[in-house]
């Protein structure tokens, strides 16, 4: 007599196959429709709707719901409610979220030639971002045409501002040799530990929303923000020095899963892509107010002293990691990068 386990391992295998394309398939439909005429995008990201980035999800809700009308509905998932640091990479890749605009040191093990916006003094004001990161320039392409993001569904939308970094500790910081020892808090990302250890810090990774605790703690001793991110999350209440080093940019790169974006019609293709170009300008127009006032509410708040470093004094930091910092990342951001790079700063 014939066995019929093939038959039945065959029969199980098919049912399988077929729960898990159902399965994938009401995922995607999950994901989004609505009541079968309409979709849902869900926005994560982990700062509060007060910075520049929750201004800016909040902007680009606005723009989308008002131009896509019914066709489309915007949930925004602030302050690390949906998924935090560690776990928000993977959500846009999977579709569990369609948008987020994680940090560009959040990219470092799935397009690490991104870490090109932690070098440090890439960007002397948040008015040197626009031209240097356009569309068609080295570094817009590094952005807007990145490989490793098209091979994993994600396209990128746009880039938004959050401000330039200064320094936080419990001991005053005017020379480079003020950090030697000093544990700071980093994005995970090479180059801002290169960063860190050539002034001779020590720099340990953290996720964004355990900073305070573990500022409050002692874990770490500083950390690198812009005023308001400090602010937001009160870390200035267990920081009692700022240095206004202004020397790095966190830039937000505003993306959607491929996925979720190719089953849009194209009318609200559209509409996504153009919200998403109205908060960014949105978004150049108010960081630098944002960050403004929130320096103003940490220097009243009497918490903190702030110091504001003179010229010679900034540029011993930046002689310290420039070009040294670049050079030793050439390998992951690009050769001809960072040359390009160099070349503009004789």
């Amino acid at each position: 007599m014939l066995s019929n386990r093939p038959v039945r391992a065959a029969l199980g295998a098919v049912a399988i196959m077929t729960l898990v394309l159902s399965t994938t398939s009401c995922a995607l439909r999950g994901a989004g429709a609505r009541d079968g005429d309409g979709y849902v995008l869900k926005f994560s990201h982990v700062t509060t709707t007060e910075t520049p980035k929750g201004q800016a999800a909040e902007k680009f809700k606005e723009l989308a719901e008002a131009e896509c009308g019914d066709q489309l509905t915007v949930e925004i998932y602030p302050n690390s409610e949906l998924y935090g640091d560690e776990d928000e990479m993977q959500a846009i890749q999977s579709g569990a979220v369609q948008m987020a605009a994680p940090a560009s040191a959040k990219f470092t093990t799935i397009a690490p030639q991104l870490q090109v916006l932690d070098l440090p003094f890439l960007f002397d004001t948040l008015e040197d971002v626009p031209a240097i990161t356009a569309p068609g320039t080295p570094v817009g392409d590094a952005i807007y045409d990145n490989e490793d993001l098209a091979i994993r569904d994600i396209k990128v939308l746009g880039l938004w501002d959050n401000g330039l970094k200064v320094l936080s500790s419990n001991t005053p910081m005017a020379t480079p040799d003020d950090l030697d020892g000093v544990k700071f808090r980093i994005q995970p990302s090479d180059v801002l530990r290169g960063q860190f250890t050539t002034w001779g810090a020590e720099a340990t990774p953290m996720a964004f929303a355990e900073v305070y605790s573990a500022l409050q703690q002692g874990v770490i001793d500083g950390q690198e923000n812009p005023y308001s991110n400090i602010d937001s999350q009160k870390m200035n209440q267990v920081q009692k020095y700022v240095t206004e080093s202004n020397h790095g940019y966190i830039g937000y790169v505003n993306v959607i899963n491929q996925e979720f974006f190719d089953l849009l019609p194209p009318d609200v293709q559209t509409c996504v892509t153009d919200a998403a170009a109205g908060a960014a300008d949105f978004n150049r127009r108010s960081a630098a107010q944002v960050n403004e006032e929130a320096r103003e509410a940490i220097r009243a708040s009497g918490t903190t002293e702030i110091t504001e470093l003179t010229d010679p004094q900034r540029q011993a930091f930046k002689d310290a990691v420039v070009p040294r910092v670049w050079k030793k990342n050439a390998d992951v951001i690009g050769q001809d990068l960072i040359d390009d790079l160099l070349a503009e700063q004789r």
